[in-house]
């Protein structure tokens, strides 16, 4: 029973992780948290339910929805953030917020606001391991996870487009006088923000087999944890914290009941920034810079 419940949270975790991953790009170079991540993540969900509902396979419904949250990530870009950059950081964040209701009131006006189900047959395949029961939509879930966080890894460390990023994220004005386009950057950062939420979209509704428009609320709020617990300056924090947050959500249902789970999950974020406020991964004050 143990075992098991510590694989359903590690494939819960591996959502958290990319949708934090989208979260921390954004915040760790540009200093804004993008509320609107949460409302990408649930609009790749619904994205991709459609297409695997028109009995298309996972890859396209993968590239369907990144692509179609991308978009609506470089729209919230050239809108919500592009014109207040250098306005005080309390009013992006408050524009992508009215981004997140819009987004939130379209998907329910196209789709509705009851929860869609996908069909049972794609989740009756599985196999065991020993005492543990591991679905094959588990594995993909986890596995595509791992892609995506190894393909960013490799963008944020060994190409000049992530060599940008991270200079972006030490100095900005720095950057831009040693020739780096600030403005291709942050649509950089923006896009593979809005790839790695729609991603995560789709692999929540396969966890769930099942997806609603306010899902984006809840997933969001714990993938904030998850950021907050790994380090908010620490893109990669979210490798550590979203699997102890799945893993610790999932056993407290399985041996607390359901309705503590969020009071587990919030509370060790509270624990965390009450006494080590840089979170899990993060290094001393004076190292805020390094976010990347």
């Amino acid at each position: 029973m143990l075992l098991q419940q510590l694989v359903n949270g590690l494939t819960l975790g591996a959502v958290y992780t990319l949708v934090a991953l989208s979260f921390s790009l954004v915040m760790g170079i540009l200093s804004v948290l993008n509320i609107a991540i949460g409302e990408l993540f649930m609009l790749g969900g619904f994205i991709g339910f459609a297409v695997i509902a028109s009995n298309l396979p996972l890859p396209v419904a993968l590239v369907f929805a990144m692509a179609g949250a991308a978009i609506a990530s470089f729209i919230i870009q050239k809108v919500a953030y592009e014109p207040l950059r250098d306005a005080p950081l309390i009013t992006p964040m408050l524009s992508t917020l009215g981004f997140s209701i819009i987004l939130q009131n379209i998907v329910t006006n196209v789709w509705g606001s009851d929860p869609l189900q996908l069909p049972a047959e794609l989740f009756d395949a599985d196999f065991t391991v020993g005492p543990v029961r591991i679905g094959v939509m588990q594995v993909v879930v986890v596995g595509v996870t791992v892609v995506l966080v190894g393909a960013v890894a490799y963008l944020v460390q060994r190409t000049s487009a992530g060599r940008a990023l991270r200079a972006i994220a030490e100095n900005r004005d720095v950057a831009r006088m040693l020739g780096v386009s600030v403005s291709r950057t942050t649509f950089l950062a923006f896009a593979i923000s809005g790839l790695l939420a729609g991603a995560a979209g789709v692999l929540i509704s396969l966890h769930y087999a099942a997806i609603t428009p306010y899902i984006g609320v809840d997933i969001g709020l714990k993938a904030i944890a998850v950021m907050v617990i790994g380090g908010t300056t620490r893109v990669w924090g979210a490798l550590l914290a979203g699997p102890l947050i799945g893993v610790a959500e999932v056993m407290t249902i399985a041996y607390g009941g359901s309705q503590i789970r969020d009071f587990i999950v919030y509370g060790l974020m509270i624990l965390i920034l009450l006494l080590r406020p840089q979170g899990l991964l993060g290094g001393a004050r004076s190292d805020v810079g390094q976010r990347v």
